[in-house]
């Protein structure tokens, strides 16, 4: 199943301000009106765009310039770099942040800026001039009504995705964070979800970014796309697990989608638990169909290292033996992702390696987990339940149900000589099972009765099944 509860991503929070310190204003409040309009005067020339203080004047100049500047340097010389003037830069920057104005991207749109923007992209020979334009219509598609009429221009669908090529991080970021927008709009997700299964440059510029990227924004936002993608259409998710690249294809795109996904979980590991978390959905929603336990399975795949990876994030990184109750609340989300995609990968271990037992601070961190939930509901008042916390207790059961099923003697005996398994854990182990996995329990109890026929005889009164 699908293990993320916490809904649709809020399209609000995919708005951007122009980078700070790159000649904007500042990014944590509406931007300044432009110089014409700031005294608050008016004239003929100077109308307020809706009820801002925004001039319509000196929008239009602003956009007017931007295409004389780039047909002038397009017909002196068209294939070398262009340099984007400082004042040019500031003003474009301006109209970036305006852009997060509801009646401001609507009079974008009235004015075909769109087209614009298009046109200079198409033309531009600056990265920072192409992030920028991006980065305005990333802002207009914020809006249903302005993200529909953006939408539905098909020359500006190309070209987005063809900028998933480019080799300019900033330029990347923006337009995946447009891209995100898009298809979090349920008006038009259909028909960019359309275009992204038709080009297929699309899948490979992906894995590439996940595969080679540094930049932890950009990984970030790709994982977000990317994990929506696969969110929306479980087709596409399957054709991009199965998809054979062509001859012509570099070696970057011959990889496949588990192993990218798992590069960029390692980039992101120390610098981004959110983003963490966003890779491990994904990967996680890999397992929810046979093409991707397939893929992981197989015996030269990527299953032993996503599983070693996802073990070290749990075992060193989550839930020490020090983390109060609330630690875990915290980590609750990224705690699902992991538990599932651990689950997943352990019920068909033993089609990429011979079955062994899961390490033993792994267990003893399920069985942490599973206490820390115990003392939490002890603690806390009665109230709404957590979905998550839920979703949490009920993934770690059915782990270590499967995990106690098989158990060997020898582990339950290191088990308890490692001081993971004691009087108190091995309570909270049969207070988890013994509602819905009495077989998981009564295994473990036969083992503990083996290894330590105290700890089973307390079980046994305790949890006389």
């Amino acid at each position: 199943m699908d293990c993320r509860v916490d809904g649709a991503e809020e399209v609000e929070n995919e708005r951007s301000s122009s980078p700070a310190g790159l000649q904007s204003p500042a990014t944590d409040r509406n931007p300044s009106p432009p110089p014409e309009a700031a005294d608050g005067k008016t004239d003929g020339d100077v109308d307020a765009i809706g009820d801002t203080v925004y001039s319509k004047h000196w929008l239009f100049s602003t956009l007017t310039r931007l295409i004389h500047m780039v047909t002038e340097h397009s017909e002196v010389n068209s294939e070398g770099p262009m340099q984007l003037p400082d004042d040019d830069e500031e003003d474009l920057c301006r109209v970036w942040d305006m852009a997060m104005d509801k009646d401001v991207a609507a009079f974008l749109q009235e004015f075909k800026a769109t087209d614009i923007l298009l046109g200079v992209i198409a033309k531009s020979r600056c990265p920072r001039l192409t992030e920028v334009c991006v980065g305005i219509l990333g802002n207009i598609a914020c809006f249903p009504d302005t993200c529909v009429t953006l939408s539905q221009n098909d020359d500006l669908g190309a070209v987005l995705l063809l900028l998933l090529g480019d080799t300019d991080p900033p330029t990347l970021l923006e337009t995946s964070r447009l891209l995100l927008t898009c298809v979090s709009q349920k008006d038009v997700c259909s028909l960019w979800l359309q275009r992204i299964r038709q080009q297929t440059s699309v899948r490979s510029n992906l894995f590439f970014i996940m595969c080679s990227s540094t930049n932890t924004d950009l990984l970030e936002k790709v994982g977000e796309l990317l994990d929506k993608l696969f969110d929306l259409d479980e087709e596409l998710m399957k054709s991009w697990i199965t998809a054979q690249p062509s001859e012509e294809e570099d070696g970057q795109s011959r990889l496949d989608v588990a192993s990218c996904l798992l590069e960029a979980a390692k980039q992101l590991r120390a610098e981004s638990p959110n983003g963490l978390e966003v890779y491990l959905h994904a990967l996680q929603l890999l397992t929810t169909v046979d093409e991707g336990i397939q893929t992981l399975a197989a015996t030269d795949g990527p299953g032993k290292a996503v599983w070693d990876f996802v073990c070290d994030v749990v075992c060193e990184d989550l839930c020490q033996p020090t983390d109060l109750p609330v630690v875990m609340q915290e980590q609750r989300s990224i705690l699902v992702q992991a538990f599932a995609v651990l689950q997943a990968l352990y019920r068909y271990q033993d089609q990429w390696c011979s079955r062994s037992d899961p390490s033993l601070p792994l267990i003893g961190t399920v069985l942490r987990v599973l206490q820390l939930q115990i003392e939490d509901r002890g603690s806390s008042k009665e109230g709404p339940k957590d979905e998550q916390l839920q979703t949490l207790a009920e993934i770690t059961t059915e782990f270590l149900a499967d995990i106690c099923i098989h158990i060997p003697k020898d582990t339950v005996a290191d088990l308890v000589k490692e001081g993971y398994l004691t009087e108190k854990s091995a309570l909270t182990a049969a207070g988890s099972l013994v509602p819905n996995f009495r077989t998981s329990f009564q295994h473990l109890q036969s083992m503990l009765s083996e290894t330590d026929p105290q700890m089973a005889d307390m079980l046994r009164k305790q949890f006389p099944v």
